[in-house]
């Protein structure tokens, strides 16, 4: 959520800065909600202060055998203008909290306007692989090598599901495997986490109520914040951790990863990029989330791009790392860096991780703040999450980029110690 302060001082900046994400928004009517709120809020206040002053008088006026008729009149109304102004504040409150948990992040002043064609490479790692012989696309090899199992993934769950096989399924584990021992052995904790979630953490890391159709709900009450739905990432849980909570300032940074399963419902593509398993509705990722302090906040930034770097590049995979223009960053985050591993069969780089910042969004909605000792002051910490990674479109990556002539793939080094074999034959 963004600062209300912010809008209110410095309506054309929040403006202008929404515009580079592509987001015009009017500010009009939601001043005005704020003005009323503010109005009915002192009305309401200074009624309850006359009910306050009579009630005590009451007694006195009785033992004194005064007529308390016409004060017990005024009592009643004022009881029901006291009625009237929280239902009126209930209902403005409503319309601005919709207001503005609508609105997205601003994105940091350095970022770009407009959308992925402005988004900047600055950084590359090793070169494209080549090969004395014509490479074999991923769903090829894994379908002969016996790795993956399209056709029975589909016929248990439909389109955009596959079954890990033999081989296939002990590398995508070595993966898993690797990456947390990685992130262990850099003092992250680890976090195994529910993989259903209430609304309230939809609400809290910014994926709802804008993308709340995209999840894959449990329960069929009407009302979507009474009820479940499968996580679509596990930042979407380890953000709301300290929800309406004061961390102490000397924990910061809390540093955390997780191992889930992501359930997403997948709009798809019929391209031929996006076959096997580049996009599908359930996928495995390791997830890193560090929730610190605001001068913190850079440096854990750079902390999860050089994590997410180092993975890849201890699996010896070439990759570029990109910094996404602001209307390409996801709607709660402030920058994002993608890190994208290069597919030979079809000639394009695909996102294999996202490190984001959502500076104090998050926690303004999830209300999570840090007390500062000198001052005893309450602040609002900042967010950050990056995948540390996500194994659906690396398995390809690997398999394309370490296959051999023969057919085989050649296992990376660093996952042979969790896979028992050098070569996938």
């Amino acid at each position: 959520m963004i600062d209300v302060n912010l809008i209110k001082t410095n309506t054309e900046y929040v403006k202008n800065a929404l515009m580079k994400k592509g987001y015009d928004v009017d500010f009009t009517e939601y001043l005005e909600w704020d003005r009323q709120r503010r109005q009915s809020v002192a009305e309401v206040e200074a009624l309850k202060a006359e009910r306050n002053k009579v009630s005590a008088e009451i007694p006195k006026l009785k033992k004194e055998g005064k007529d308390v008729t016409e004060i017990f009149a005024r009592m009643r109304q004022i009881g029901d203008d006291i009625a009237q102004g929280d239902a009126n504040l209930a209902e403005l409150g409503d319309k601005i909290n919709e207001f503005l948990y609508a609105l997205p992040n601003l994105p940091d002043e350095d970022l770009v306007a407009g959308d992925k064609e402005n988004n900047v490479v600055i950084d590359v790692y090793g070169s494209k692989p080549e090969f004395g012989f014509t490479p074999q696309n991923h769903v090829d090899l894994c379908t002969r090598l016996h790795m993956i199992d399209y056709e029975r993934g589909v016929k248990l769950s439909g389109g955009g599901f596959w079954l890990y096989r033999d081989r296939g399924a002990i590398l995508e584990w070595a993966l898993l495997n690797f990456f947390v021992s990685e992130h262990l052995s850099d003092g992250f904790e680890f976090i195994l986490p529910p993989h259903q979630l209430g609304y309230n953490c939809g609400l809290g890391s910014g994926q709802f109520p804008k993308f709340s159709e995209e999840v894959y709900w449990l329960d069929c009450d009407e009302d979507r914040k009474k009820n479940r739905f499968m996580l679509p990432t596990a930042e979407t849980a380890l953000v709301n951790l300290y929800a309406n909570e004061i961390i102490d300032e000397k924990l910061l940074p809390m540093k955390f990863f997780a191992y889930t399963p992501c359930y997403r419902k997948e709009a798809g593509s019929y391209r031929s990029e996006e076959r096997g398993m580049i996009r599908g509705h359930q996928f495995n990722k390791v997830e890193m989330v560090e929730i610190t302090k605001p001068d913190q906040s850079k440096a854990a930034f750079e902390e999860l791009v050089g994590k997410a770097c180092r993975l890849m590049q201890k699996l010896g995979l070439h990759y570029r790392l990109s910094k996404l223009a602001a209307g390409d960053c996801s709607a709660s985050m402030a920058r994002t860096y993608d890190i994208e591993v290069w597919l030979p069969s079809i000639g394009i780089y695909k996102e294999v991780s996202s490190v984001s910042n959502s500076n104090d969004y998050q926690a303004r909605r999830n209300n999570t703040k840090y007390r500062e000792k000198e001052s005893g002051k309450n602040f609002f910490v900042h967010t950050l999450n990056g995948s540390g990674l996500a194994t659906s479109r690396l398995l390809p990556a690997i398999v394309e980029q370490y296959q051999n002539a023969d057919g085989s793939v050649t296992v990376p080094e660093v996952l042979r110690k969790f896979t028992g074999f050098d070569v996938i034959e």
